[in-house]
């Protein structure tokens, strides 16, 4: 986040790079930066003879060197930015003689989704010392929170840990489906708003009662009645809780409660940084870990292991209704 900041802050004060190669798995910063420099660079006057938009499956690198080395029409300098650069990849390091003297008066963004350059080859070191080299990597489930918590405080928001981790577990960790969301909720709640859950579940559709969260939280408790509840939602509405989602988010879940078993430190804020997760819930973790011994929380493991198999179609046939009954059942009992 430090450097998204501080490369959109050169950028503002006119300190510019003659090629920003922007990579990795995580689109949403690319696109952020890309935009931005396509937005603001050039005014609107000198766009129409000075910026260019090419398209990876399009151009050719030839086709990319020609347009970067032409000379701006009126202007101190042009902008061209190639999406899609990814594509390609094969022929990318043909690159290397435009960056080892790149045009002074040119902008050159390269989106280069889903990949990153070898760094051990020559066009990386080349765009290193001539120009700007970001990789957006894609952040772990217990960062995508305290992002939203950041984004939401950038606009003047705040947000409770319960919805921002019902939107990690609807949304996954896209920051830009995330985003998305959060730019629908800042049209209609106004400015100073601590967006909760039920803020969530009428302007998102999440239910704030029925969702793999809640699940979570029940299995926990041992809540038997609470836990079958939730299931059978999640029957009834099989295109928004898909199974393979939680079996994953319990694997993890069973995952750190083994974590915690073997924690010597257990204050707090030790626990909190170890689990990788948010201190609001960590008095959660201490109940499980009471309901579930080591011994058994390893059996869950197990169980989960299993019930993923089945979900894949394989040593079973049963319905991903069955499975979850019985894999509930395993657990509580």
């Amino acid at each position: 986040m430090n450097e998204i900041n501080t490369i959109v802050s050169d950028i503002k004060k006119g300190n510019l790079k003659p090629i920003y190669f922007l990579m990795g798995e995580e689109s949403y910063y690319i696109d952020k930066i890309s935009d931005f420099i396509e937005e603001t660079v050039l005014d609107e006057a000198e766009k129409g003879f000075n910026q260019q938009v090419m398209y990876g499956r399009d151009a050719t690198i030839e086709d990319i060197v020609g347009a970067a080395k032409r000379y701006p029409m009126m202007a101190e300098r042009q902008v061209l930015i190639v999406k899609e650069a990814q594509d390609l990849s094969r022929n990318i390091e043909k690159l290397v003689s435009y960056a080892e003297n790149p045009q002074p008066t040119t902008v050159l963004v390269l989106n280069y989704k889903y990949k990153k350059l070898d760094k051990r080859k020559k066009l990386y070191k080349v765009i290193a010392k001539s120009g700007l080299i970001l990789e957006s990597k894609k952040l772990y489930e217990n960062q995508v929170s305290d992002w939203i918590r950041r984004v939401l405080s950038g606009k003047n928001y705040q947000v409770e840990p319960k919805a921002a981790q019902m939107l990690v577990e609807f949304l996954g960790t896209n920051l830009s489906k995330i985003s998305n969301e959060l730019e629908k909720l800042m049209l209609i709640l106004p400015e100073g708003t601590i967006i909760s859950p039920t803020h969530i579940e009428e302007n998102i559709g999440i239910s704030k009662d029925y969702n793999n969260f809640e699940l979570r939280k029940a299995v926990g408790e041992k809540n038997v009645v609470k836990a079958n509840r939730i299931i059978a939602y999640f029957a009834e509405n099989p295109k928004n809780n898909p199974l393979v989602m939680t079996i994953s988010l319990l694997n993890s879940f069973f995952t750190q409660l083994l974590l915690f078993h073997s924690l010597d430190d257990r204050s707090k804020n030790s626990v909190a940084k170890m689990l990788g997760v948010n201190p609001f819930f960590v008095d959660e973790y201490f109940l499980a870990a009471r309901n579930y011994p080591m011994r058994k929380v390893a059996q869950v493991i197990a169980f989960l292991r299993d019930a993923d198999i089945k979900s894949k179609g394989v040593g079973a046939n049963q319905t991903h209704k069955d499975i979850l009954k019985e894999l509930l059942f395993k657990i509580l009992h």
